[in-house]
């Protein structure tokens, strides 16, 4: 279900100055996992496997783990609000060094090319980046994933084209610790190319990284809800808008701009 912004995530000095620099052309900084790509079947499997993976390395040790396995609904509600992996892993029956060993299997699987296929597009991406992209907004792709697999998965829906620039990390696992500094450094960097026109530019994320970011380049972000973070969660970074997917951000962004 599409859901229309609330009115407390909503700061009207944005609307006004997306309005006022309408007749530029409009760069969207946009995050891959979240908006784009639905990650939360991989992430599950990963977190399943790195469990069974935890229970090999006792069972040879001669102990068997008592394991109480998440559903992928009590998984992902975690995942949403912040709860850490020590966390998530000690509901799942570990504790002392079980933890450790399981953290360690997690972080070595989660971005193994075997589990990628898991990775799904969200619902009506395609066409909202073609609309997008047909209105003549300049879209740049921010990702912490490796820019080759970002590449990859674009093309495979047949996104890749319609972007101005993809940006990616060399660090393997740097999208699922979600690191912010390295955000704000990607951002910063490919911003640079296109300096002259960040007063008509946003920031579209799913996570405190992608609003914080935005928020130090000074370029109004929009969150979405469909990825990795809660409202509740987004709410306490003060993005400029809470919506609820990028269809729905997409039509606030050609909306702003239409009415002038």
């Amino acid at each position: 279900m599409l859901i229309a912004p609330a009115a407390e995530s909503e700061n009207a000095q944005y609307k006004v100055h997306s309005e006022a620099e309408s007749s530029a052309q409009m760069t969207v900084f946009c995050d891959l996992d979240g908006p784009i790509v639905d990650v939360s079947d991989r992430y599950y499997t990963t977190y399943k496997q790195g469990l069974a993976d935890t229970q090999a390395v006792y069972l040879i040790r001669g102990i068997n783990l008592n394991l109480e396995i998440l559903s992928k609904q009590q998984f992902w509600q975690m995942k949403q609000n912040r709860v850490p992996d020590t966390e998530i892993a000690k509901s799942s029956g570990l504790s002392g060094e079980e933890i450790a060993v399981f953290l360690g299997c997690v972080s070595r699987i989660v971005n193994q090319p075997d589990l990628l296929h898991l990775d799904r597009i969200q619902p009506g991406v395609q066409w909202a980046i073609a609309l997008l992209h047909s209105r003549g907004v300049r879209l740049v792709l921010v990702t912490l994933r490796p820019k080759h697999q970002a590449v990859q998965i674009l093309q495979n829906y047949g996104l890749a084209r319609l972007f101005t620039s993809i940006c990616g990390t060399q660090m393997a696992d740097a999208a699922y610790h979600n690191y912010t500094a390295l955000k704000t450094e990607l951002l910063a960097e490919v911003a640079e190319e296109f300096q002259s026109s960040l007063g008509s530019a946003w920031m579209i994320g799913d996570t405190e990284a992608d609003i914080l970011a935005g928020q130090a380049l000074g370029i109004p972000t929009i969150a979405v809800t469909c990825g990795i973070r809660s409202r509740h969660q987004l709410q306490q970074y003060q993005p400029s808008f809470i919506l609820s997917d990028l269809i729905i951000a997409v039509h606030h962004l050609l909306g702003c701009r239409g009415r002038v």
